[in-house]
Parts: C-alpha cells; sequence; structure tokens
C-alpha cells in the first residue's frame, strides 16, 4: 500500500484537514491534522486513526503504525518550532 493510499483512506473515511504519511515497508509513520482531535482522548484518537486501516493490518499489508495527531492550531505550533 503506498503512502498516498493511506493519506487518502484516512481523509476519505475520516475527512481530515491534513494527513502526512512515510513508511518503511510495512511499517508507516502517521500524522493527522484535524479540529477533531481537540478534546479527544490519545486512546480515542489512535482508535480513530486505526479504524479505517483495520482490515489492512489483519491481511498484513501494514504491519506497524506510528501515529501522531494534532488539531490545526497545535500543528501550526508543531510546525514554528521544528522548522
Amino acid at each position: 500500500m503506498t503512502n498516498e493510499e493511506v493519506e487518502q483512506l484516512l481523509k476519505s473515511d475520516l475527512a481530515l484537514s491534513d494527513v502526512k504519511v512515510k513508511s518503511e515497508g510495512t511499517h508507516y509513520q502517521i500524522i493527522a491534522i484535524d479540529d477533531q482531535f481537540e478534546g479527544m482522548s490519545r486512546v480515542k484518537k489512535q482508535q480513530m486513526i486505526y479504524s479505517p486501516l483495520s482490515e489492512k493490518i489483519a491481511d498484513g499489508t501494514i504491519h506497524a503504525i506510528t501515529i501522531k495527531t494534532f488539531s490545526n492550531s497545535q500543528w501550526e505550533r508543531e510546525k514554528l518550532f521544528n522548522s
């Protein structure tokens, strides 16, 4: 599964503002950005991201995922600190 396919799946299923995906083989790093993460627990955020990918995880297409989630304002701050 390509990075673009993962991005498109998450954007279409979850209506996210933005998604960034990097991968190495079957290991994926996902940054998901949307205001719906505001006030949500870390577990709920991860469950939300895992949900559309569960079939690909079950069949081994995706083996491991690292997830970071940000609201739009948190993402703007993150970009400032890491630029």
